[in-house]
């Protein structure tokens, strides 16, 4: 796997994902390497000079007007990491550990934040040989960024807590001697510069967006498998309409959906039924669907200037010989996107879920009752929708707003936050729920979709089809349904039904 070569000014976020999910292993560039020794360089003249510096030779949020012995400017370091320990919950994945990870090279790589080349080093090589920080998943509130989470993480440098290595949770220490790795002693500023910023709840949130965006290309071609299995007119998908309300996403989806039932059979058998309209979870797709896209790249854009984006605080400028303090480290940017992407993704779900439920109670276009071989005796993908309700009432729930609650901390001193990171979590966990119900909905469209054939399906709705009947069987008779969600899931998460190709028309 190819090399990516960060340099702290440019990071795509299928980089993070390549890095923390795919293993591609990671450097940083001769030229970052140059500004991070330029900017310990400064910390070491600064400190030479006797200057009061924040977290340097001083103590921390409220305690910042306390100046600290020259002496005990180490131990401030290791004190500061171990006592902003204090995360709880489960752990987070292993996959948000390493994206975070990778986002904390990035900002320190930007030159901007002080530390030793030797620690930007450990920090890439724990990436490279697979060591993974045990991170409690609660107990960040999004600033001064993400201090308990990043804490947890920066104790793995220095040989405590604990970190994952080839699948076994070990004491740090372990873990980093059987990676070849020795763990070190932060020097000024360092601790300080490991913990302050908002790489966690960017790495989930990174991770998420991905994730959605897959789930949304999923959900196209699974509405158009409904649509087709419903009898549901395409006409709705005529450029010409949407063309007069010209949201991107709404037009993208209209022209895939349009491009996905090309040539369908079961389409034209029902050209001249006399219906005029379908309901709205049919109708109003390339809408629905459409706005999410939208907020979906607007979401993008917010993250990709975060995964450049230096953290830190105080903040060094080494051309100026200079040290400044600002609030980078609010996570309130993330935290709002992260609410939108919420709010916009139950939807998805919810217009899936009505999709379902319209498939089982499909009598008046030809299907049975809950999709039953033998209604009465069978019940049919019944309880399937139930499980979609289920899914998309919880979502709801986790949809409220995280980035709109603040709690002072600090004695006042960080007297608002942002949540940020809380919002991160929930959003993965609603996408688990997105997926969940487009797994139902997929189940019920091809059980309908059986019921019309011999009629062959359109251009993509078929090769969808084709696949997913590969992994999922089609229902003769009662089954363990859960059995077939879990296939459905596995089938939308590997990527098989987001039919790309289908993407224009």
């Amino acid at each position: 796997m190819q090399r990516i070569e960060l340099d702290g000014r440019t990071l795509s976020l299928e980089a993070i994902e390549a890095i923390a999910v795919g293993g591609a292993p990671v450097g940083v560039t001769p030229s970052a390497r140059e500004r991070v020794a330029a900017a310990r360089a400064c910390v070491e003249r600064q400190f030479q000079s006797g200057a009061v510096i924040y977290g340097v030779t001083t103590g921390f949020g409220r305690m910042a007007n306390v100046v600290i012995e020259r002496a005990d400017v180490d131990v401030l370091q290791q004190n500061l990491v171990r006592s902003h320990s204090s995360g709880t919950g489960e752990p987070l994945a292993e996959a948000f550990v390493r994206a975070a990870g990778v986002l904390r090279v990035s900002s320190l790589a930007a030159g901007h934040s002080g530390i030793r080349t030797q620690t930007l080093d450990l920090l890439v090589e724990i990436l490279n040989r697979g060591v993974t920080p045990v991170v409690p998943c609660q107990g960040s509130v999004g600033a001064s960024g993400d201090l308990a989470p990043l804490a947890h993480m920066t104790l793995t440098l220095i040989g405590e807590g604990e970190a994952t290595y080839r699948g076994e949770r070990l004491p740090s220490a372990l873990a980093l001697a059987r990676a070849g790795l020795q763990p070190i002693v932060l020097g000024a500023k360092e601790g300080l510069s490991l913990i302050n910023g908002t790489e966690v709840m960017t790495g989930i949130a990174a991770l998420a967006l991905l994730r959605a965006e897959r789930l949304l290309a999923a959900a196209d071609t699974i509405g158009a498998l409904s649509i087709e299995a419903f009898l549901a007119t395409d006409n709705v998908f005529d450029r010409r309409i949407n063309a007069l309300r010209p949201h991107p996403g709404q037009m993208m989806v209209a022209d895939r959906l349009r491009a996905l039932v090309a040539g369908s059979e079961v389409m034209q058998s029902h050209r001249d039924c006399g219906r005029v309209q379908d309901p709205y979870s049919f109708r109003c797709i390339p809408v629905v669907h459409g706005a999410a896209r939208d907020a979906a790249g607007h979401v993008r854009g917010v993250l990709e200037i975060e995964a450049v984006s230096v953290t830190d605080n105080p903040l060094i400028f080494p051309d100026q010989d200079e040290f400044l303090t600002g609030g980078n480290f609010h996570g309130q940017p993330v935290g709002v996107v992260c609410d939108f992407l919420k709010a916009v993704m139950v939807e998805v779900a919810s217009i899936s879920e009505r999709r379902s439920y319209l498939l089982l109670n499909g009598e008046e276009r030809g299907l049975p009752l809950f999709l039953s071989r033998k209604p009465g005796l069978e019940s049919g993908l019944m309880i399937v929708q139930y499980c979609a309700a289920g899914l998309v009432s919880e979502s709801k729930a986790l949809a409220a707003p995280s980035s709109v609650d603040s709690i002072p901390t600090s004695a006042g001193q960080e007297d608002h936050v942002s949540m940020g990171t809380i919002a991160a979590r929930t959003l993965d966990n609603i996408l688990d729920n997105v997926e969940g119900a487009l797994a139902c909905e997929l189940l019920c469209a091809l059980a309908a979709t059986d019921f019309r054939r011999p009629l062959r399906s359109g251009a993509g709705t078929q090769i969808a089809y084709d696949r997913a009947r590969s992994s999922i069987a089609p229902v003769e008779t009662d089954r363990v349904f859960a059995t077939d969600i879990a296939a459905a899931r596995a089938l939308i998460r590997s990527g098989a039904l987001e039919l790309a190709e289908y993407s224009t028309n």
